[in-house]
C-alpha cells in the first residue's frame, strides 16, 4: 500500500483551477496539475483498504490501490501498464469522469477522499510524455472483419480491443473527425481535442481503419454492412435530446444544447462548419434549462462567447449541500454540484418549471415559469418571467435516434427505446451485431461507455473465435 499512516499525516490537496478572469477568455483547458512530489503524497494517502470500496465506484475495474502504490514509490511506468490494463483511454476519464471512485473512497466518509481522479490523470500524462504509451499491433491477424458504427468512448474502446485481438476492424463515422461527443459535446476548456487525435493514431498504428463522414443508414447501408462484416458493433450513443414542447417552441433562438456545442468545438478546430446559421451566446441573455454537464458546458461555452447573462434553470428542488454520509455512502451521492462554468459566473435557480417561451417578430425574447412543489407540480401564484435572446435546452437524452441504422436493421428495443441487449454477450435480436455504450445502456457517463466497449469487444471476439484472451 502507499504510505502506512499517510491517510494520518497527509491532508487531502488536488488540482486548482486558473483564475476565472483568465480562462473565460480562451477555450484550452486550465486545470493546473499537481507537482509530482504533491502527487505522490496524495497517492501516500490510499489506505489500502480490507474491502476497496472505490472499486465499487469505478465501471471499468481500475485496480486504484496498486496504481496508487506505484505512483507513491515513483514507479511511474509500471503505474501506467497497470492502469492501461483496465482502462483504455485514462486521459479522458482524468478529465472529465465525475469520479465517481472517489465518492467511494472510505476516506469520503470524512469529506477527504483520495484524489483518484488527479492520480489517474497525472499518470497517463506521465506516460505520454514519457513515450510510454505506444501502439500494440497484434502478433498475427484473424481473418475475421468486423464493424463498429460509431467513433465515441465506447466504439473507440471497442475498436482497440478488437484490433489488439487480431482482427480487421472498421471504424464508420458520420462525423469528419472520430471521437463523438468527446470531440463535438465536451468544449476543449475540459477536454482538449488533442488527447482524440493521438489516440486515433495510436488506434491506426494497430491496424484500425477509420471511415469518415459515413453515416451508416443514411450515406452508408446499414445492411451492406452486415454483408461486408464477420461482425456489427453499434456504438452510436443516445443522441435523441429531450425536448420541452410548450408554447413557443419554435420561435428562433431556442435550441438543443447539441445544436449549440458542436458549433463552437469545430470553430476551435478549425473544422468547417456544417450549418449556415450560427448559434451564438455573445451579447445575449442566455437561459440554459437543465442541470446536469451538458447545462454546466453550455454555461461555460456562453460565457467565452460573451454573453451578457447566463442563467440556468433546474426543475427539481435544489439538492443539499452535504449529503449524509450514513444513508449514501459508498454510492453516488445527490448533493449540489458547482462546477467550474458555474464559478464564472451563471446564476442558478431551482424548482423552476418552464410554462412556455415569449417573443416577438418570430424570435425568443424571454421565458413564462412557475416555481413548483416537491412533485414538480406548479405553485399557483409563482409566476415570473425570465428575459432570453437565446435559449439552450439541455435536458439529457432520451434514446438512440431511431431513423436511419435502427429503423434499417429493425434491431429489437427495449422498454426505454435503446437497442435490447444484455450486458454479457452484448448480443442484439440480430445475428452477428452487438450494441455496446449509451446505444445500448442509454445516456451516460464516459466511464461506462469504455467499460461497455471493451466487455463488447470480448463478446465479438468470443462469437468469432470461439474463445477469447480479451479482459472484460
Amino acid at each position: 500500500m502507499g504510505k502506512v499512516t499517510g491517510f494520518l499525516e497527509i491532508d487531502r490537496a488536488d488540482r486548482r483551477y486558473a483564475p476565472a478572469s483568465d480562462r473565460i477568455r480562451h477555450y484550452r483547458e486550465f486545470v493546473i496539475p499537481l507537482s509530482e512530489e504533491a502527487t505522490r503524497n496524495q497517492a501516500a494517502r490510499c489506505m489500502n483498504c480490507g474491502i476497496p470500496y472505490c472499486h465499487n465506484g469505478c465501471p471499468v475495474n481500475n485496480q486504484i490501490p496498486d496504481w496508487n502504490d506505484l505512483a507513491y514509490r515513483g514507479e511511474w511506468e509500471e503505474a501506467a501498464r497497470n492502469l492501461l490494463s483496465t482502462n483504455n483511454f485514462p486521459e479522458f476519464t482524468g478529465r472529465v469522469c465525475p469520479a465517481p471512485c472517489e465518492a467511494s473512497c472510505t476516506l469520503n466518509i470524512q469529506d477527504t477522499p483520495v484524489t483518484i481522479k488527479t492520480i489517474e490523470c497525472a499518470i497517463i500524462d506521465r506516460a505520454f510524455a514519457e513515450g510510454w504509451v505506444r501502439p500494440e499491433p497484434p502478433a498475427a491477424k484473424s481473418g475475421k472483419s468486423v464493424a463498429v458504427v460509431g467513433s465515441g468512448p465506447a466504439g473507440l474502446a471497442c475498436a482497440q480491443q478488437l484490433a489488439r485481438a487480431g482482427h480487421d476492424v472498421h471504424v464508420y463515422e458520420k462525423n469528419a473527425k472520430a471521437g463523438g461527443l468527446l470531440r463535438y459535446g465536451i468544449p476543449d476548456f475540459k477536454l482538449e481535442k488533442r488527447h482524440i487525435d493521438r489516440r486515433v493514431e495510436q488506434l491506426e498504428a494497430e491496424g484500425v481503419t477509420f471511415h469518415y463522414n459515413a453515416h451508416v443508414g443514411q450515406s452508408v447501408s446499414a445492411k451492406e454492412l452486415l454483408d461486408r462484416h464477420d461482425a456489427v458493433a453499434l456504438a452510436g450513443g443516445a443522441e435523441a435530446s429531450r425536448d420541452l414542447p410548450v408554447p413557443g417552441r419554435e420561435l428562433q433562438g431556442v435550441h438543443f444544447a447539441m445544436d449549440f456545442l458542436p458549433q463552437q468545438n469545430r470553430r476551435v478546430s478549425n473544422e468547417p462548419a456544417t450549418t449556415n446559421q450560427p448559434i451564438l451566446a455573445g451579447g445575449k441573455h442566455v437561459v440554459v434549462i437543465g442541470g446536469g454537464d451538458t447545462g454546466s458546458d453550455c454555461i461555460g461555452t456562453s460565457i467565452r462567447q460573451g454573453a451578457v447573462k447566463v442563467t440556468q434553470l433546474e426543475i427539481l428542488p435544489m439538492p443539499p449541500k452535504h449529503e449524509d454520509k450514513m444513508l449514501t455512502w459508498p454510492n453516488w451521492p445527490l448533493k449540489l454540484r458547482t462546477s467550474s462554468s458555474h464559478e464564472e459566473g451563471a446564476e442558478r435557480e431551482f424548482a423552476v418549471l418552464t410554462s412556455a417561451f415569449e417573443g416577438e417578430n418570430g424570435h425568443v425574447t424571454g421565458l413564462k415559469c412557475n416555481r413548483v412543489d416537491d412533485k414538480l407540480k406548479p405553485i399557483a401564484g409563482t409566476e415570473f418571467t425570465i428575459k432570453a435572446d437565446l435559449v439552450l435546452l439541455a435536458m439529457g437524452f432520451v434514446s438512440p435516434v431511431k431513423e436511419g441504422l435502427l429503423a434499417e436493421l429493425g434491431v429489437a428495443l427495449d422498454g426505454r427505446g435503446n437497442v435490447a441487449a444484455d450486458q454479457v454477450a452484448y448480443a442484439t435480436s440480430l445475428q452477428k451485431v452487438f450494441a455496446c455504450g449509451d446505444m445500448r445502456r442509454g445516456q451516460s457517463l464516459v466511464v461506462w461507455a469504455i467499460r461497455e466497449g471493451r466487455q463488447c469487444a470480448a463478446s465479438i471476439d468470443q462469437a468469432l473465435m470461439g474463445a477469447t484472451v480479451l479482459p472484460r
